[in-house]
């Protein structure tokens, strides 16, 4: 039971609490209530009646719903702009000029632009040329030109057309800078706001300079100085009158008026400046007939000369590099590359003449190059065989299967495992599961050791390894040599059945040729800005090579691979004069062929294959893809001298062939090397998924020809084979038909007799 006092203290409580909100919720409706009797009171003061109180209601509803309407604007139609970010860049896209290792301009990539330029540089009569074409009261105005905007509703309400713009020249750049294309009453809104927003911060002339610069002018190119530089070939500094003209025409409609597209419509869009400019009094009726009786011609430009596949994957690389060292402020830079253009011009023609002379035969549309030195300075790349008709790069983003070309990531595996190149191993039929891999002779060598299992690329082999070793450790020895590609751990990953691009598999075979050093492909040496100070600096700025396998184990595979092409799959690539290595690959159903190797000079992988993965016509790595490999590197190595490799030294025999092919050797390039680089071929299928140790005479017959004359020699033995070959086939034809004339006459005959016996039953 409660005590009673207890009870009673808590009613006491209760009661107090009740009295005292009662009081106070009174006393605050009764002081609300006398304020708002005084307040009306005070209001009686300015109460009007009649025709007062009418314009009084609308001044005060005018005013009410301008005041949220205009909140509405600003708050909804602004756009956000923070301006601790640098605005002025937002959204603006990179201008890269590429030059070789000598400072020769070879490519741009990204926009056209250089904003180097001065204002106080540019000459008058293009200035004048923009005002009077784009907003003569540029200098008058605040922005938004109130009086411009009200003539050019009046001359369109006239024409019943739009024959003039109201934005004035600080809304374009608000365009060009901040919003997109679209034509909505929201964005003008934006430009508006946006013009006013930009007199506020910058001056005229400032505001000039930036509309000169960013505005897109056609070709690519963003202001003057590109624009110029583009279609003149000149600097915006010794632009004269018509070419003003041309250029301050490009700014209503840069993709209708641009001279290198349509000369006739960009000649009379000039007129029509040079006309504003007489009529504003910018020049005189002199300069008007001068200037329009002598228009400006326009240079060629063909954007399909320059190493194209080669500029596309170094932008990238800047892009990576730029990004990396914090250096993405800088929008107008100069990039010295590593490319060769006497190496890359060989490539393009080596493989272009062996797509156009054997391509048909063997039915290979397109082919894939790229060549570096060991320590990864890219040379040259070819991505394709026309650029024009198509820009994508097959050398660095086409994911193909290498086939046995990546055998030597498995036997680096078992060298690092503790094997030798003169372990014994058995070459025989083995599987996995239900997957039987076969040698691509179906023939078996039996006890080998491993250094003639990869010149002859036994197929058991490499999976009997894969058996001993694991798989992982030969995912984890191609991705220590750099191999960037993800490798599905798979049984016939030995084979070559991932996926790898021919940068990749280039970049391992790199680290073999650098002794075991990682080689990192890179075509970036320097980045400058248009002013011509150094921002980046590879040997500054680039980590030092890494040791990722021992010398020695390199040295072995390079040994190994040496006799793919000393003796096994890939004779077609020997030099003859340098140590070389290699190794050929060719995948299932003869879908892609292939030929890596190296010198002690450089590194270069080739492919040949089509984009639609269908067959070739049984073309190998020891093919066309050896072949060109060797067309090639006779080109590329200048100098023309034995350079030795780890694990493969430069010997009396290499000297002893380059004293006796001396004036072979440095005549290449000439007109008989062209024909030894293209010359027909017996169909010698030396390598594939399933490529083992076929022999064929005619490969030691053809091995080493130069000359024109054992060119002709060889075709000579080849037709007769052939012809031989037909005649075989007709007599066979001919025998073949005797026989089954006498076997109908027999049957006739018999047929003849049967009837006449059942006659006469």
């Amino acid at each position: 039971m409660i005590d009673n006092s207890i009870l009673r203290k808590l009613f006491q409580f209760f009661m107090k609490l009740d009295e005292l909100f009662s009081h106070y919720a009174f006393e605050l409706y009764d002081g609300l209530r006398r304020y708002w009797v005084a307040y009306s009171q005070f209001l009686m003061r300015f109460r009007v009646t009649g025709i007062k109180r009418v314009i009084v209601d609308l001044f005060d509803d005018a005013a009410t719903f301008g005041t949220v309407f205009a909140l509405g604007v600003i708050t909804v139609a602004l756009p956000t702009l923070n301006e601790t970010d640098d605005i002025w860049n937002s959204g603006r896209q990179y201008a890269v000029t590429f030059t070789d290792i000598n400072g020769e301009i070879i490519g741009k990539r990204g926009v056209l632009q250089d904003d180097a330029i001065p204002l106080e540089e540019v000459p008058p009569h293009l200035v004048k040329a923009v005002l009077a074409t784009e907003d003569v009261r540029f200098f008058q105005h605040f922005g938004v030109d109130v009086v411009g905007t009200f003539r050019a509703m009046v001359a369109n309400a006239k024409a019943q057309d739009v024959v003039q713009g109201g934005s004035t020249l600080t809304q374009q750049l608000a365009k060009n800078l901040f919003l997109s294309p679209e034509r909505s009453l929201r964005r003008k809104v934006h430009e508006a706001f946006l013009a006013l927003w930009i007199e506020a911060r910058l001056t005229k002339a400032e505001i000039l300079k930036l509309y000169l610069d960013r505005t897109y002018l056609g070709g690519g190119t963003y202001g003057m100085e590109a624009a110029t530089q583009f279609y003149f070939g000149k600097s915006v500094r010794d632009v004269n009158l018509p070419e003003a003209a041309i250029l301050a025409g490009l700014f209503k409609a840069p993709s209708s008026y641009a001279p290198h597209v349509n000369r006739e419509a960009a000649i009379a869009r000039a007129n029509v400046v040079l006309g504003r400019m007489l009529d504003v009094g910018y020049i005189t009726q002199g300069q008007f007939l001068e200037a329009s009786q002598n228009p400006a011609k326009a240079i060629e430009n063909d954007i399909f000369a320059s190493p194209n596949y080669f500029l596309d994957w170094a932008y990238k690389e800047t892009l990576t590099v730029m990004e990396e060292q914090n250096l993405t402020d800088d929008y107008v830079v100069e990039v010295k590359t590593t490319i060769d253009l006497a190496m890359q011009k060989a490539a393009k023609l080596e493989t272009a003449n062996m797509l156009t002379t054997e391509g048909p035969r063997y039915n290979a549309t397109q082919a894939a190059l790229v060549s570096m030195t060991p320590s990864g300075a890219v040379k040259a790349i070819v991505g394709g065989h026309n650029y024009e008709e198509s820009q994508f790069n097959r050398a660095t983003d086409a994911l193909r299967q290498p086939g046995s070309a990546f055998k030597p990531f498995v036997y680096l595996a078992a060298l690092l495992d503790g094997m030798s190149p003169e372990t014994s191993i058995v070459d025989a039929p083995i599987s996995i599961g239900r997957w039987s891999p076969r040698n691509y002779s179906h023939r078996y060598a039996g006890r080998t050791n491993l250094i003639t299992a990869l010149a002859k690329s036994y197929n058991t082999v490499p999976v009997r390894i894969m058996a001993q070793i694991g798989r992982k450790k030969i995912i984890e020895a191609a991705k220590r040599v750099g191999v960037q590609a993800e490798l599905l751990s798979v049984p016939s990953m030995v084979l070559g059945a991932n996926g790898m691009t021919v940068l990749d598999i280039t970049r391992g075979y790199a680290t073999f040729a650098n002794g075991g050093r990682l080689s990192n492909p890179h075509t970036v040496l320097e980045i400058r800005r248009a002013s011509g100070e150094i921002i980046y600096n590879r040997r500054r700025h680039a980590p030092p090579e890494r040791q990722v396998i021992p010398a020695s184990v390199a040295g072995d595979l390079t040994r190994m691979m040496g006799q793919v092409i000393k003796s096994g799959t890939a004779r077609r690539a020997d030099l003859g004069y340098t140590p070389a290595a290699g190794k050929t690959g060719t995948t299932q159903s003869y879908r892609d062929a292939w030929f890596v190797g190296f010198t002690g000079k450089y590194v270069t992988g080739v492919w040949y294959g089509n984009d639609d993965y269908t067959p070739t016509r049984r073309a190998t790595g020891g093919s066309i893809p050896a072949r060109t490999w060797k067309a090639y590197m006779l080109r590329a190595d200048r100098a023309k001298r034995p350079v030795s490799l780890i694990g493969l030294p430069a010997e009396e025999a290499h000297f002893a062939f380059l004293e006796s092919n001396r004036n072979t050797l440095d005549n290449i390039g000439g007109p008989e090397v062209e024909v030894a680089a293209v010359q027909t071929d017996e169909e010698i299928q030396t390598d594939s998924v399933g490529d083992g140790s076929g022999e064929d005479a005619v490969v030691n017959v053809l091995r080493d020809m130069f000359t024109l004359f054992k060119n002709e020699d060889s075709k000579l033995k080849v037709v007769k084979k052939k012809r031989k070959k037909k005649a075989r086939r007709s007599a066979r034809s001919r025998r073949a038909e005797k026989r089954y004339r006498r076997r109908g006459t027999v049957r006739k005959r018999n047929s003849r007799r049967l009837r006449q016996l059942l006659q006469t039953r």
